[in-house]
């Protein structure tokens, strides 16, 4: 017995064109009860900055109300954001952390 099936020749294209990803700001805001300590070891052990750098993006935090400390693409900046979150409540602080697209 002989095979009869019709043979098939599919071509399928596949994009391959490989993109970066979104990035997100990791902006934090100013409160009256977050110490500048704790914000500038957050920068530095979260984030990794100097301690000079840490200080200075501190200072600008406090100076205007809030900071982008740093741009990431999304997933990343949404982990940074709850592990300083979860750093910051297990000591007291309510310091409030936003996530938002990097703007053009």
């Amino acid at each position: 017995m002989t095979d009869s099936s019709p043979i098939y020749d599919t071509k399928v294209e596949i994009d391959t064109e490989l993109r970066e990803p979104s990035l997100y700001q990791l902006i934090f805001l100013n409160d009256d009860s977050t110490t500048y300590e704790f914000v500038v070891d957050c920068l530095m052990k979260y984030l990794n900055y100097t301690e000079a750098t840490a200080q200075k993006i501190t200072e600008e935090i406090h100076e205007y109300g809030s900071a982008t400390v740093a741009v990431m693409p999304y997933e990343i900046a949404e982990q940074k954001g709850v592990e300083i979150t979860v750093s910051a409540r297990s000591n007291g602080f309510p310091l409030t952390i936003k996530i938002e697209p990097e703007s053009d």
